[in-house]
């Protein structure tokens, strides 16, 4: 994961700063927003058949207040993890699952991003979590797809990883270890 150079950025909104780094001997990419979004992204065609898993690390360094992560003023987080699966040239049929340490949402809540359906929000973690603890994620992505779009989607096409402040113009910084894909 310490490797920048696998990843592309995208930004929406300024750019947040990420940078390779070790945690207690770990690489892991250091995200930092302050007012901004923008993610890391890296394609990658995962056949969720196979291996249906994805597993990753993260820590809050500082997370945010409670924010109304249902509405576009509150649609910030201070980590994310996206698996998109592209619509190719129908851009409607894109989705994405967002893996997200909430500020004000319980975990396991689940809602559609403020600003599009075909993204649906999950918290993984919340404020209730501590920051400055490594915790170590394990989620069926397949499974996930059918429950929270109702289709069975064998292949994803994106990993991405996003901390991001742009709406509510606050800080937030963590930390994400390796991510990758299991049976």
């Amino acid at each position: 994961m310490q490797d920048l150079s696998e990843w592309d950025e995208h930004s929406f909104k300024g750019k947040t700063v990420y940078r390779a780094a070790l945690l207690n001997g770990t690489p892991v990419i250091h995200a930092t927003s302050k007012g901004t979004a923008s993610g890391l992204f890296k394609k990658i065609r995962i056949d969720l058949n196979e291996t249906p898993y994805l597993n990753w690390q993260w820590q809050l360094e500082k997370g945010l207040r409670k924010l109304d992560e249902r509405s576009k003023a509150g649609d910030d987080y201070s980590a994310r993890v996206y698996v998109i699966r592209e619509g190719g040239l129908l851009p409607w049929r894109t989705k994405a699952l967002n893996y997200v340490w909430s500020s004000n949402e319980p975990v396991e809540s689940v809602w559609s991003n403020a600003f599009t359906d075909r993204s649906q929000m999950i918290a993984v973690r919340s404020s209730d979590d501590e920051t400055g603890v490594m915790y170590q994620e394990k989620r069926n992505v397949k499974t996930d797809f059918q429950r929270f779009f109702g289709e069975d989607v064998r292949y994803v096409d994106v990993v991405a990883i996003m901390t991001d402040t742009d709406n509510s113009g606050l800080e937030a910084s963590a930390f994400y270890g390796e991510l990758y894909f299991t049976q």
